[in-house]
């Protein structure tokens, strides 16, 4: 009954993704109704109504959706990985090591697509000093991990301040809305996609191991599971889904945090559905909170942070006073 009433929630989270891309395609200045997205299907749709739902406002709607859950996804792992329910996607220092690379190439004036290239590395670059330094005389513990991001991520964060600092007055704009997370930068979505999908595949297959990791590391180990190679699994799973997520769309807070959460209170800690169920769930959240943050006040937009963060601070108050 219960893994029943769980297929029944995952049914209804797709049902959610489609809504919200729906509630995106047609929310906006112009006005446009259900009518025009059956158009653009059966191929009668002018050529404005194609220009603005195909190329402007489903392609943003991906990238949110992407963004959206691989933050979901890599919230739950870190969370299992920090056994830290307050854990988050970015507690390891890697969106300062990605903001860090995009706002160095702000400031040299290269296209979107280079920046993008630019805050990959930047992640991936953090990947790769966490780990060196956690990671020392293959001792791997999980505070000395904890520590190592927090740490890198101050230094990340003086040299972003910095940067803020001496750059142009005209690109202070662009850098703080990518700060704040900003998802109006034409990226290529096929990378994301791509680690989305094989960040989803890899942590299920690993799922019934994460399950029996929260009855603690001897039991886990008594069973089979070699708890060193799984932690490192789930490191680089995680942080390869932060590192795709950020490049997308820059810095958003909360959504890695409360999904999760939000998601084991309805169906429980099972990760062979926690995964998808936080993906479609965190997917949906940001592209609704994408369309409400560039129409809401219209014609200025607001970056998506802002908006995550205005939802998810009352949201999380209110799970964590029900759940402790």
């Amino acid at each position: 009954m219960l893994k029943q009433y769980k297929f029944v929630f995952l049914s209804s989270l797709i049902f959610l993704v489609l809504i919200s891309f729906i509630f995106s395609l047609v929310t906006g200045s112009g006005q446009f109704s259900f009518a025009d997205i059956v158009s653009l299907v059966n191929g009668s749709a002018s050529p404005l109504l194609h220009t603005i739902f195909l190329e402007l406002r489903f392609p943003r709607a991906l990238a949110a959706f992407a963004a959206g859950a691989l933050l979901s996804l890599a919230g739950v792992l870190m969370q299992v990985l920090l056994r830290n329910p307050l854990a988050d996607p970015y507690v390891l220092g890697v969106s300062g090591g990605s903001s860090l690379a995009a706002l160095l190439a702000m400031l040299l004036g290269v296209n979107s697509i280079v920046m993008t290239g630019s805050a990959f590395l930047g992640a991936l670059l953090s990947i790769f000093l966490v780990f060196l330094f956690s990671h020392n005389n293959g001792s791997w513990t999980v505070s000395r991990l904890l520590l190592t991001g927090i740490i890198l991520a101050s230094g990340w964060g003086a040299l972003i301040s910095f940067i803020l600092v001496i750059a142009p007055a005209e690109k202070i704009h662009g850098m703080l809305f990518w700060l704040m997370g900003d998802l109006s930068y034409d990226r290529p979505l096929l990378p994301a996609y791509i680690i989305l999908l094989s960040g989803l595949m890899l942590s299920l297959f690993i799922s019934r191991s994460l399950n029996i990791m929260l009855w603690g590391d001897l039991q886990a180990a008594s069973l089979g599971i070699n708890i060193k190679h799984l932690r490192l699994q789930i490191f680089f799973l995680s942080s390869l889904m932060t590192a795709g997520a950020i490049t997308l769309a820059g810095s958003i807070g909360f959504v890695g945090l409360v999904i999760p959460h939000l998601v084991r209170l309805i169906i429980g800690v099972d990760h062979r559905f926690l995964l998808p169920a936080s993906a479609l769930m965190g997917g949906s959240l940001l592209v609704i909170a994408d369309t409400l943050a560039r129409t809401i006040l219209s014609p200025q937009q607001l970056p998506v942070g802002v908006l995550t963060a205005l939802i998810g601070v009352p949201l999380f108050l209110y799970l964590l006073r029900k759940s402790y």
